[in-house]
């Protein structure tokens, strides 16, 4: 049985999400906070966190923040009415796996819920040799790194991790951005392609000089640019 937790200052939606996702057989711990979060994180990590954006005390980016210090894997989603191009950039970039925009509907979180879950479950079994490059970049998928050669390395998150191996599978391929989207966050995601666009933003940054490989192609999707030898 996955544990959720999820941090939501309103009472009557998070006793709401509380029904949702307990119907679905989740354990769940919700919480009126970004401090009680915290601590309910410290006593038990969870499978998947679930956060609001805009709460009193810690926000769910502070939150984000603070896990990410210590666990870059486990799955985040964002509940937020801030759906700018900016808040969307901020949040990924902090380390979050998606954003849902309130108002929502259940059965659209639920089935977010279930991807997120299903890639957390996938990336824990990831064998310890697996380690392969993206141009120069060196991907530790183990222990969720990438190492450019500068310090210090880049923690990955589980979307991202997902993302570069697709890449790494399959060299000089178009990818179109519904194939990355049901290969890396699953084939019910109800999400658009922006919080995909934003992901791509985030790896190619922290594959420093070998970002420029992953091409975009207008209209279509992505492609790894294969570098020529010399």
């Amino acid at each position: 049985m996955a544990y959720v937790l999820f941090a939501e200052d309103d009472e009557t939606l998070r006793t709401g999400l509380e029904a949702a996702l307990s119907s679905e057989g989740y354990e769940t711990c919700g919480c009126k906070d970004g401090n009680e979060a915290l601590s309910a994180f410290a006593q038990r990590r969870p499978d998947l966190l679930i956060l609001d954006v805009m709460m009193p005390g810690k926000s769910g980016f502070d939150v984000c923040v603070e896990v990410r210090r210590s666990d870059p894997t486990v799955p985040i989603i964002f509940l937020t009415a801030k759906t700018s191009e900016a808040d969307v950039v901020i949040g990924l970039g902090l380390g979050a796996d998606d954003f849902i925009p309130k108002p929502f509907r259940i059965r659209e979180l639920l089935a977010r819920v279930s991807a997120a879950l299903r890639r957390g479950q996938l990336a824990a079994t990831t064998a310890p040799s697996d380690v392969f490059t993206i141009g120069s970049a060196r991907i530790d998928a183990r222990r969720f790194l990438v190492s450019t050669g500068e310090p210090p390395d880049q923690p990955l998150t589980v979307r991202e991790l997902g993302l570069l191996k697709e890449f790494a599978a399959h060299p000089g391929e178009v990818l179109s951005r519904d194939t990355l989207l049901d290969e890396v966050w699953g084939m019910d995601y109800a999400g658009g392609t922006r919080t995909l666009d934003q992901h791509i933003v985030q790896v190619r940054r922290k594959l420093g000089p070998s970002g420029n490989l992953i091409e975009t192609i207008r209209g279509v999707g992505y492609r790894f640019r294969v570098p020529q030898l010399r």
